[in-house]
């Protein structure tokens, strides 16, 4: 039965059966379809250039085909479009509408194209279509949900196609015209049946075939449940199908009542399973999902996937890993079973079990990454071995082939409300997870859609420390993408909500972030009185390390707005921290910015013997980048107070040090630098 896989959303097959066959029937729906591209616009007959993109929209009802017929469409017509094939849907599985900046990010990802996090709709949208500007490339967006989705990401392109699938008409687009969908011809129909039963229970009934045409009405869902059903029972004739959908009445739609009897007829544990993934995250589904869901193995929940496969009630992914996906046409009809032989109790039960697992396997996930740490090697050891990843690479593979279910995993987690402590696990393990792979710059993006989460679950539950930190984190993505204005709001709103969980941390970090905010807004004055606010708590907790840095952030803030002398005293401050705590690096950079500030005051002599002490430092910390910067210095001060040998010898040691011939890249820069780091984000949730 496994090699008759098929795709419940329309009559394109695809495993054995599709090396067999080809696209079935809509041959009118697709010769009009490829005439609209062609067709000529309003715009373009009152003499004007069409100033958007083509718009073609395939609306039908869920189980019609529509998705099946976009595809072949765009197969058909997608040479003509060199710069490729963009794909997004638009709805969740039960209908809910994917948000514009979630579906102009991944179109973006796939025009590898970054996309700064946090970014809104609009700026995404606009991103989007600034980039399609001077390209020819074709959009499918699948299950639109309104206009509106579809006006937002529609290119300002003429030479670009989008094709929309919806359920109905796309009012508010201009030049429309769409193609509706009923059911298959009785030939194509037929044809479909006979892939799965083979030709002689046709042929030798042909009138009771067409009447389970007729009671499927030309439906290519249902006709699939139909053949699977028939398929997986060899000895059962076409007119007993009939029958029995003929004594289930007229109730509901023919995709339902197909839908109940292939259920009823299911053995009682793969039923289960079949409903129960109604709780897969975005309707994505693997054996760990479907084991968790329904408490039974690994294996034995993998090889009823595959079994519901075979009979049309899923569809296998193309993915390096198996995975299976929900047809959305069936969503709601494995929800409504779920609810009727499930009690809310068990249901709840096994959204647990499944948000554990997902839990268990990020912390493997992130766990094999530290191979040389003994407490990762004791976890991944006490693992039941079928949440264990052989290599790196295997859990690598595995975070980006579940990357999407792992999102909606995070957000299905938070939008439940009842279990608020799990969602905090799963999310903190996610980011984990995702740092552990891809590196805090490549999953920023994902990373500030969690941290948004996390935010919303402490405020729902009053959790100021966690609360602090969400914020913190956002802060810092929009500080570091320009949004300063946004990041000084969300600072000071970590502030109020460390102060109330009474963390120290939290309030420190806060504090010198405000003072942060306002440097890179050019308040000085401010970001002086922020960060001297964050010495104070610092000095106060006798945290020395942190108070030295925060001396050189005062200097800095001093040095911007020209007040040379305040700036040399919190200079020397740093330089007296740094050296009673034995940072050597921090010391040599801090005597480096001190001998800046005071050229800058017009005392050259004395920057110059300080910029020799940097250099001394430097050479202990063994910084040689930073030496050759402090010998180019040297020459140009020297130089200045003309002596001209000197400077030559300095110049001469800066080769020497970096090996190479100077560069004007070797120079620092004539405005100062915070050459103190920031504190380092701390996890967006508690630490498990």
């Amino acid at each position: 039965m496994t090699d008759q896989a098929v795709d419940t959303g329309g009559v394109q097959l695809s495993g054995h059966a599709a090396t067999e066959g080809h696209f079935l029937g809509r041959t009118r729906e697709l010769k009009e379809l490829r005439a609209d591209i062609e067709r000529t616009g309003l715009d373009t007959i009152s003499g004007r250039k069409a100033p958007r993109a083509r718009v073609l929209l395939i609306a039908g009802r869920p189980g019609s085909g529509r998705s099946a017929l976009a595809g072949e469409l765009v197969r058909q017509v997608a040479g003509r479009y060199p710069d490729g094939v963009l794909c997004a849907r638009l709805a969740e599985p039960d209908g809910t509408p994917v948000p514009v900046e979630r579906a102009a990010r991944e179109l973006l990802a796939a025009l590898d194209v970054p996309t700064p996090p946090g970014a809104d709709q609009d700026d995404l949208a606009a991103l989007l279509r600034e980039t399609l500007a001077e390209r020819r490339a074709l959009l499918l967006l699948d299950d639109a949900a309104g206009a509106e989705q579809v006006d937002a990401l529609l290119p300002d392109a003429p030479q670009c196609l989008l094709v929309a699938v919806s359920a109905g008409p796309l009012t508010g687009i201009a030049d429309v015209r769409p193609c509706t969908l009923g059911g298959l011809d009785t030939k194509s129909a037929l044809e479909l049946l006979t892939r799965y039963t083979g030709s002689v229970r046709i042929t030798v009934d042909p009138r009771s075939a067409e009447q389970l045409v007729e009671a499927c009405q030309g439906q290519p869902a249902a006709l699939k449940l139909a053949g699977g059903w028939l398929a997986a029972r060899p000895k059962a004739a076409v007119a007993d199908l009939a029958k029995q959908l003929h004594a289930e009445g007229d109730e509901g739609t023919p995709l339902s009542r197909v839908f109940r009897l292939v259920h009823t007829a299911l053995p009682a544990p793969a039923a289960r399973i079949l409903r129960l993934l109604s709780l897969a995250p975005a309707g994505l589904a693997d054996p760990h999902t479907a084991s968790a869901l329904a408490g039974c193995s690994v294996g034995a929940a993998r090889t009823t996937l595959d079994d519901l496969v075979a009979l049309g009630l899923l569809r296998a992914l193309d993915s390096p890993l198996p995975q299976y996906e929900v047809p959305g046409c069936l969503h709601s009809l494995l929800r409504t079973a779920a609810e009727a032989y499930e009690r809310p109790a068990e249901l709840q039960l096994a959204r647990a079990r499944m948000l554990e697992r997902t839990v268990r396997l990020l912390q493997s996930c992130r766990a094999i990454t530290e191979t040389d740490s003994p407490q990762a090697r004791e976890k991944l050891q006490v693992m039941p071995r079928a949440l264990r990843f052989p290599t790196p690479r295997a859990a690598a593979d595995w975070l980006q082939a579940r990357r999407p279910a792992l999102l909606a995993s995070a957000r299905l987690a938070v939008a439940d409300g009842e279990l608020d402590t799990l969602a905090r696990r799963l999310m903190s393990q996610l980011v984990r997870a995702m740092v552990a792979h891809l590196g805090t710059q490549a999953a920023a993006p994902d990373l500030y859609g969690i941290h948004q989460l996390v935010l919303d679950v402490a405020e729902r539950r009053r959790l100021p420390r966690e609360k602090a930190a969400a914020l913190l984190n956002l802060a810092d993505v929009d500080a570091r993408t320009g949004r300063t204005a946004e990041a000084l709001v969300r600072y000071r709103a970590a502030l109020d909500a460390g102060r109330e969980a009474n963390d120290p941390y939290a309030i420190g970090r806060a504090m010198e972030s405000v003072g942060g905010a306002h440097l890179e807004l050019g308040d000085y004055d401010r970001a002086a009185d922020w960060f001297g606010r964050a010495l104070a708590q610092r000095l106060a907790r006798d945290e020395r390390a942190d108070a030295a840095r925060l001396y050189g952030r005062i200097a800095t803030a001093h040095t911007y707005a020209a007040r040379y002398g305040e700036a040399q005293r919190a200079w020397r401050a740093a330089v007296a921290g740094h050296r009673k705590n034995d940072d050597v690096g921090a010391h040599a950079r801090a005597l480096s910015e001190l001998a800046r500030v005071q050229e800058y005051a017009g005392r050259p002599e004395e920057s110059l013997r300080t910029c020799q002490e940097a250099a001394e430092w430097a050479g202990r910390a063994e910084d040689t980048r930073l030496q050759a910067a402090l010998q180019l210095r040297l020459a140009d001060t020297l130089e200045r107070l003309g002596d001209a040998a000197a400077a030559r010898l300095h110049r001469g040691a800066a080769e020497r040090i970096l090996g190479e011939e100077p560069s004007d890249g070797a120079e620092e820069p004539d405005r100062p630098e915070n050459t103190e780091d920031a504190c380092e984000i701390r996890s967006a949730s508690p630490k498990d």
